[in-house]
């Protein structure tokens, strides 16, 4: 993103701690399934492979969870959207190369009943971040490389 703490829209936020919630119980799920490490080693390859095949679900589980309680503890920290420069949650006039105004608000997770909502991993949410009125930014459209200016920015 910018480098600093972002803050996070209260649609992100509810979306995030539905995640960790389904990611918990999916933990405590492939948790149970494995053995206690006892030193048992009385099965074959395939359990074995098995049990390797989970660990390794409940490592990626570990990493998700761990990733979106920092997101959750940054967005905490990091007040509401800045006025000086674009940043998640930040709602943006643009000016696109054919004269037209749009205005956009940058979101990390698409919520579906926000048409003006950009998130922040598509080609122009990423171009928009960090920069301040009067920017200029490029990125690649599905017509090609254009770009627009940042008019103006709000909370």
């Amino acid at each position: 993103m910018t480098g600093g703490p972002e803050p996070i829209s209260a649609a992100a936020r509810t979306a995030i701690e539905r995640e960790l919630s389904d990611l918990r119980t999916e933990r405590d799920t492939v948790l149970s399934t494995l053995r206690d490490g006892g030193g048992d080693e009385s099965g074959d390859r395939a359990d074995q492979a098995d049990e390797l095949e989970r660990a390794t679900e409940l490592a990626r589980l570990d990493r998700r969870i761990a990733e979106l309680d920092g997101r959750l503890r940054e967005a905490a920290v990091a007040g509401p959207a800045s006025t000086d420069r674009v940043g998640v949650g930040s709602s943006v006039t643009v000016r696109f190369s054919d004269g037209t105004d749009t205005t956009v608000r940058l979101g990390e997770i698409a919520e579906a009943h926000d048409p003006t909502l950009v998130t922040v991993d598509s080609p122009l949410g990423r171009a928009l971040l960090g920069h301040h009125a009067g920017d200029v930014v490029e990125y690649v459209a599905p017509g090609g490389r254009t770009s627009a200016t940042v008019v103006s920015v709000n909370r």
